[in-house]
């Protein structure tokens, strides 16, 4: 695999990004274990620039920054992602970024993964002890877990397979757009969303690209979910749109029109992200599609 070009050292001596053919606002570069460095304080060789991961803006997104935006950056090989700012963890440089942890996401295969996690959950819960060191109060906060037979129906303990590709009902890049100016929009529950740019072959591979390990309890490797990501790119004409410390949100130009269709994929979400159904509003997979996939222009993630 070929290295990336990274063009974020650039700003170093260009904070308006215009030598990339940006007009870029005040900002912020983000480095690996989290150093930031404000862009309008820093001159040309000042500060321990090396690869920065990602850009950020330093004034809260509005709606139509993502569309000014986004396509000039692209040509300049960056990708735009909303960055969420004002949970308890704070903005990225809080956030733990490991991309030296992280593979790259063109050398797995995404059924395979899918395929692994959906097995391994199955064989965790079909030879779980029940008697297990505190069971008996964690029902009593909580009540009895849904059987795995049923959280799981219509499916059962061998991975079902991939879904089939759907049509696209938008542009790819539309759909982000209207995503992301949906997302920073009052009432939306991102607190304080800014617009960042990544040095990344596809949307897909954002996550892995700048070390996030929102997912660490579900998987230490994020470039894993990232084959998964772009498989969904593929089929369903995903784009990442947004991040948190430990939440991710795609927007979805080829949503599910039937249940069935919704089934197929809420078991790959329900491989990819078990917490969205056993931590989440709807306990089975069948109620999950109906509300959180069938028809939705946006799928969200969130990992324990």
């Amino acid at each position: 695999m070929a290295t990336l070009p990274n063009p974020l050292p650039a700003l170093a001596a260009d904070p308006s990004g215009r030598s990339l053919g940006l007009q870029l606002p005040p900002g912020r570069l983000i480095e690996a274990g989290g150093t930031s460095h404000a862009l309008e304080a820093v001159g040309d060789h000042e500060g321990p620039w090396h690869q920065p991961l990602l850009w950020h803006a330093e004034r809260q997104a509005s709606p139509g920054n993502w569309a000014a935006l986004g396509s000039p950056a692209g040509r300049a090989g960056l990708l735009p992602v909303l960055l969420d700012t004002g949970g308890a963890q704070g903005g990225p440089e809080g956030w733990e970024l490991m991309p030296g942890e992280m593979s790259y996401p063109g050398d797995h295969d995404a059924e395979e993964v899918l395929a692994e996690f959906w097995e391994d959950y199955a064989a965790d819960e079909l030879g779980a002890d029940g008697d297990h060191p505190g069971g008996e109060s964690t029902v009593e906060l909580f009540g009895e877990p849904t059987p795995y037979d049923e959280t799981v129906a219509p499916y059962g303990a061998v991975w079902p397979g991939l879904s089939p590709a759907l049509p696209l009902t938008a542009a790819p890049g539309a759909r982000a757009a209207e995503v992301a100016d949906s997302l920073v929009d009052a009432g939306s529950g991102f607190k304080e969303p800014r617009l960042a740019l990544v040095p990344a072959r596809r949307s897909a591979d954002i996550p892995a690209a700048i070390g996030w390990t929102g997912p660490m309890n579900h998987e230490g490797d994020t470039a894993r979910l990232c084959a998964v990501l772009r498989s969904w790119e593929d089929r369903f004409g995903i784009r990442v749109v947004a991040l948190t410390f430990d939440q991710l949100v795609l927007s979805v130009a080829a949503p599910p029109t039937t249940q069935a269709e919704a089934e197929a994929v809420a078991a790959e979400h329900f491989a990819f992200c078990p917490d969205n159904i056993t931590q989440g509003h709807h306990a089975t997979l069948r109620a999950y599609a109906a509300h959180e996939v069938l028809g939705q222009r946006a799928w969200s993630f969130w990992w324990d």
